[in-house]
């Protein structure tokens, strides 16, 4: 008998990255496809060669759209799910392969949870495991803090602090998200700014305290592109102004730039 596929891990892809097949591999793994409850598929607005002859070699469906920065290629990738939940893959991240099953089992017992997402660890351009930084530890506590109590006010209050969830991490109810899209005219507070708003909707955001992931921080990736040019700290800056006013999120922004200069 066939399990009804729950469950897209769709695979955000973009040019020709070199840690794309190691990802698709980590997902592959993922004890959720092997028992048929999850599927993996490909969205890419950079169609070329490479990712082609990827998919084609591991039975990929791709999916093509528009480019527009990140915020459209992410709306695009939640445009080609067809499955109840979803989890936009980063092409050069790493997950465990207990993340889906994790994830679908906190999803059904919670029918109430709009957004469900993990902690995670670091690792470099070669997979190995980057130290756990003052910054990375910050995140931690603060994701921890957010999950103490599933209160909307108490939630937003502490993350008014900072963006302490990685979007990689990140899986959505898409019954519960139909109408949600990604704001497409920011390029680095893409998802700072979409978890915020979905703190608004009815339904809970909620965290697994596990590290079920791995985010790659290397020196091509787009968070460490935006921090060279500035975006970063221009839209996070916007942001903090949206709970704290100019004169506080002058302040904050001076303590909150350090973490910048761990995508280095």
């Amino acid at each position: 008998m066939n399990k009804v596929i729950k469950h897209t891990f769709v695979i955000c892809a973009y040019m020709q990255s070199p840690y794309l097949e190691e990802s698709i591999k980590s997902i592959l793994d993922q004890g959720s496809i092997k028992e048929g409850i999850s599927e993996v598929v490909l969205y890419t607005s950079t169609p070329n060669y490479y990712i082609e002859n990827i998919c084609h070699k591991y039975n990929i469906k791709i999916f093509i759209g528009e480019g527009g920065g990140i915020g459209a290629d992410w709306n695009g990738a939640l445009a080609a799910v067809k499955t109840k939940y979803a989890t936009i893959v980063h092409q050069d991240d790493l997950y465990d392969k207990k993340y889906g099953e994790m994830i679908i089992n906190d999803f059904e017992s919670q029918k109430d949870s709009n957004i469900v997402f993990t902690d995670y660890y670091e690792i470099d351009g070669y997979s190995k495991l980057r130290k756990r930084n003052i910054n990375l530890k910050i995140k931690s506590l603060g994701l921890k803090l957010m999950s103490f109590w599933e209160n909307k006010k108490y939630q937003r209050r502490v993350y008014s602090f900072g963006n302490f969830i990685c979007c990689p991490a990140v899986s959505y109810n898409m019954e519960r998200l139909k109408d949600f899209r990604f704001n497409e005219e920011m390029k680095m507070a893409v998802d700072w700014d979409a978890w915020e708003r979905i703190m608004k909707k009815p339904g809970r955001v909620h965290y697994l305290p596990l590290k079920l992931m791995a985010h790659r921080i290397h020196s091509d990736s787009e968070t460490t592109n935006n921090t060279l040019n500035k975006n970063r700290e221009k839209e996070e800056h916007e942001m903090f102004r949206r709970y704290w006013g100019e004169t506080m999120a002058k302040l904050l922004m001076k303590v909150y730039t350090n973490n910048q200069k761990g995508n280095s």
